[in-house]
């Protein structure tokens, strides 16, 4: 709901003093986890920029490796990469789809 970054750091503060002095171990732990990236959760929040299309291709990518059950080389490996990802268009210039 908060749009600047000064005020979401003053709402996780609030949250994080309540973790901290409860007597839940993994709260407090996860307190802790979330103080060291704040920054980077913050950001996140604030720019609304994933990784998500760098994890499709990846997620693209094992499953090439997986159903070839391995490749000879890099080089071959490479090349099902840039035959699968690559954009290109197979049909010939005289075909209408």
């Amino acid at each position: 709901e908060h749009t600047s970054p000064s005020n979401m750091r003053d709402q996780w503060g609030m949250w994080y003093d309540w973790a901290i002095r409860s007597r839940l171990e993994p709260m407090k732990a996860a307190a802790r986890m979330v103080k060291n990236h704040l920054g980077g959760i913050i950001h996140a929040a604030t720019e609304r920029i994933t990784n998500a299309s760098a994890e499709g291709l990846n997620s693209v990518i094992q499953k090439l490796k997986y159903v070839a059950r391995g490749f000879r080389n890099r080089d071959r490996f490479r090349a099902a990469i840039y035959f699968h990802l690559g954009g290109l268009d197979l049909y010939p210039a005289g075909i209408t789809r």
